[in-house]
C-alpha cells in the first residue's frame, strides 16, 4: 500500500516467511535507506492490517519487533514514529547484509567453477549496470 510519506509493502503468502517478518524487513529497509526518515509517522496498526489484509496480531508483532530493534517508537494515543538512526550503525547493518549476500554469491560462483577474476569482472558489470538504472 502507498501512504503519503510511506513505503510500498509487498507480501508473499507463498514464500514461507511469516507475514510479520516480511513487514519488518521492508520497513527496516526503508528506514535504513532513508526512504522513511526520522520522525515519519507509520500507519496505525489497524489501518496497516486492513490495507495489507493481515491480522491485527501480525501488524502488532511487526511494530513491536521494530520498536525492540530501536527503529520505531510506539506512543500510546499518538501512533508509531521512525526514530533517528545512527549513521555508523546503519552502515554496519548494510555491510553485514552485504557480507551475507557476498557469501552466497561466492558460494554460488565456486559451485559454478567461476574463478576470482571472472567473479570480479561480473560483479563490476553488475555494479555498472545497476548504476545506469
Amino acid at each position: 500500500m502507498r501512504y503519503k510519506q510511506w513505503v510500498h509493502i509487498v507480501l508473499s503468502r507463498t514464500s514461507g516467511t511469516p507475514m510479520y517478518e516480511q513487514i519488518v524487513a521492508q520497513i527496516q529497509q526503508a528506514i535504513w535507506s532513508g526512504e522513511l526518515p526520522a520522525g515519519a509517522s507509520l500507519p496505525s496498526l489497524r489501518r496497516l492490517a486492513r490495507d495489507l489484509e493481515v491480522s491485527l496480531i501480525t501488524t502488532t508483532r511487526a511494530y513491536n519487533d521494530l520498536a525492540a530493534a530501536g527503529l520505531i517508537a510506539n506512543q500510546a494515543g499518538r501512533g508509531s514514529f521512525v526514530l533517528p538512526q545512527d549513521e555508523g550503525e546503519t552502515r554496519r547493518r548494510f555491510l553485514a547484509r552485504l557480507d551475507a549476500q557476498l557469501d552466497d554469491a561466492v558460494a554460488t560462483a565456486r559451485l559454478a567453477g567461476i574463478d576470482l577474476s571472472e567473479f570480479h569482472e561480473r560483479s563490476g558489470q553488475r555494479w555498472t549496470a545497476t548504476n545506469k538504472k
